[in-house]
């Protein structure tokens, strides 16, 4: 059993757990308030989780989240509760929840045994070609390929959470809808944490009078914290999802909006590339760390393999022994870093289009392989690491929820628009933003992406391909059973925010509320940088440097620090859900009964 929940508090600490429940439960979570809840956390835990006996959501923003946990008090299933999620998240949500994005799924089926990984991510579009964001000189026109109506890839979320409620969920497709349809008709209050985003993405809105519209007032002005924010058209568009499916908005009324916004202003997308947008469900890729099976999403996300290959190359380690988050810690974890990005720059993309060596890359092999070149003394530099030779055989405006439900049902969620707000340009009529996706392609072998991460021939652009992705929505299993559900936000950082929220709980004893509030770190091969959170100690970045690695500075010689990711997760033990929004969003929740 993990030592955390052998661990017995005392009264007093016990009386302030209470407490912190009563404030942050809803009156149903709190039939999980007793001595056997309390036992799961330790008397020297310095953040708790939210407890209950049921179900629980844990999402970036609270409306949504409220949406999925009442989804399941109504007898909804976990896929159900992610579905509803979903689709109100790109109501509350809209900097990064959508229907015009896309995203991955990954479903644990309790009864069934079963673990299914549906990939909605968006494909680009029929009249899309190799060199479309080249200039005349040869350099990437970055204007075009991230912030056009070119830049944005068929979306496939209404298709992939459709396709999730269709084969796993159990309730009618109009009452999964429901909530979020109300929340666009009737409107909600502006929370604090998105009056900010959408001041941030007033200049982003002054290119397009939908989005304009859509998200500030008629004077221009923002909306602010406490106003009623209604959205229309984007109710039309649900309506017409919940009444008519998948067809709703791939064809019919919806898919010509979508075309002739494309037509007008220089897009691509046409209604023969929605009508031809279809999900895959593809097998998971799967992996072990110390006694735990690992989850996670295959190729074309890059996320799955890439954890599973980090988690390989660190299992060889004693890491609860070096200390959490010390100079010998992370030195091996931004060494295991640098050689899965290198690996990911050569040899990820969309299995469709590209042979993608998915079974030597998380291979325990290949990780000792690795782990025999790295140096514990002095750190590698990244011009003399190449990706390796395995065996043959994602602003960072992406959200993530994860659900369980009282059956042992488990959903882990990443979707996205790419950047904050996606390109900044809204369907005119149907109420929703587009995303920029295509820059998520290779536009030029070796040019970096929006978030710095390079990427080669594997990940060229090619009609009807799906940009390679870093989301790694995870399930970690404990005797086939799922233990911890997790996933984050975060571009070219998921990757490494899911590792160490997987770490923190499994190598460093920790409950899942300090798992998502411990500092991280994160290193992507190129560009050669550490960054970290504030809370890794000065004492321990100079220790770092002194072997070494470059951790940037600022002006006055102080650290930089940036904040890495928003992990929502949920841990089940001993019949109870634990469940932590992470605290770096203003708005996330997790929510239980």
């Amino acid at each position: 059993m993990h030592t955390m929940f052998k661990r017995f508090p005392l009264f007093l600490a016990l009386a302030a757990l209470m407490a912190a429940l009563a404030a942050s439960l809803p009156a149903h979570a709190q039939r999980a308030n007793d001595p056997a809840a309390a036992a799961l956390l330790g008397n020297d835990a310095r953040f708790h989780p939210v407890i209950a006996g049921h179900g629980m959501v844990a999402a970036q923003e609270r409306i949504a989240a409220q949406v999925g946990a009442d989804i399941l008090l109504a007898g909804g299933n976990a896929v159900d509760a992610a579905v509803a999620t979903g689709f109100a998240l790109a109501v509350t949500h809209p900097q990064a929840g959508n229907i015009g994005g896309g995203g991955f799924m990954l479903i644990s089926l309790s009864a069934a045994k079963k673990i299914a990984a549906i990939d909605y991510r968006e494909t680009a579009p029929a009249a899309a070609a190799k060199n479309m964001f080249l200039e005349e000189t040869g350099n990437v026109d970055r204007d075009r390929a991230r912030y056009s109506r070119a830049s944005s890839g068929v979306p496939g979320t209404v298709a992939g959470l459709l396709y999730a409620l269709e084969h796993y969920g159990t309730l009618p497709r109009g009452k999964v809808l429901e909530p979020a349809i109300k929340l666009a008709e009737e409107g909600f209050p502006v929370s604090y944490g998105f009056a900010y985003t959408l001041e941030k993405g007033h200049e982003r809105f002054a290119a397009d009078p939908s989005s304009k519209a859509y998200f500030e007032h008629p004077d221009g002005k923002p909306y602010k914290a406490g106003e009623i924010l209604r959205q229309p058209d984007l109710a039309k568009t649900l309506h017409a999802i919940a009444s008519e499916g998948a067809h709703g908005f791939y064809e019919g009324p919806v898919a010509k909006l979508i075309e002739d916004e494309m037509k007008q202003n220089g897009g691509l997308i046409t209604v023969e590339d929605l009508r031809n947008y279809k999900p895959i469900e593809r097998e998971p890729v799967r992996g072990s760390y110390r006694g735990y099976d690992i989850v996670s999403m295959p190729p074309p996300s890059s996320g799955g393999v890439h954890v599973i290959q980090i988690l390989n190359i660190l299992e060889g380690y004693d890491l609860a022994k070096l200390g959490h988050n010390t100079a010998d810690s992370i030195h091996r974890l931004v060494e295991a870093m640098r050689r899965a990005y290198a690996d990911r720059a050569k040899y990820l993309g969309d299995p469709g289009f590209v042979k993608v060596p998915a079974a030597g890359l998380i291979s325990k092999q290949y990780a000792a392989q690795l782990r025999a070149g790295i140096d514990v003394s002095h750190a590698s530099k990244s011009e003399d690491i190449s990706a390796g030779k395995p065996p043959g055989t994602e602003s960072e405006q992406t959200t993530h929820f994860s659900i369980i439900d009282n059956d042992g049902n488990a959903v882990s969620n990443t979707y996205t628009l790419n950047l904050a707000f996606g390109s900044g340009y809204s369907v005119d009529g149907a109420g929703f933003l587009l995303n920029n996706e295509m820059d998520d392609f290779s536009a030029k072998p070796g040019a970096p992406n929006a978030f710095g991460l390079l990427g080669g021939e594997a990940n060229a652009i090619a009609p009807g391909k799906r940009p390679l992705s870093s989301m790694a929505p995870t399930i970690v299993l404990k005797n086939g059973a799922p233990f911890l559900v997790t996933g984050s936000p975060g571009g070219s950082t998921i990757i490494t925010v899911v590792v160490q929220e997987i770490l923190n709980v499994l190598a460093y004893d920790m409950n899942i509320a300090e798992a998502t509030a411990a500092a991280r770190i994160h290193h992507q091969w190129q560009p050669d940088t550490v960054i970290s959170e504030r809370g890794v100690s000065d004492d321990t970045l100079r220790i770092l440097e002194s072997r070494g690695f470059v951790i940037p500075r600022n002006n006055d010689g102080s650290f930089q620090h940036r904040v890495l990711g928003r992990a929502n997760s949920i841990m089940k033990a001993n019949g109870y859900l634990l469940g932590a929004a992470d605290t770096r969003d203003a708005d996330a929740a997790a929510i239980g009964y």
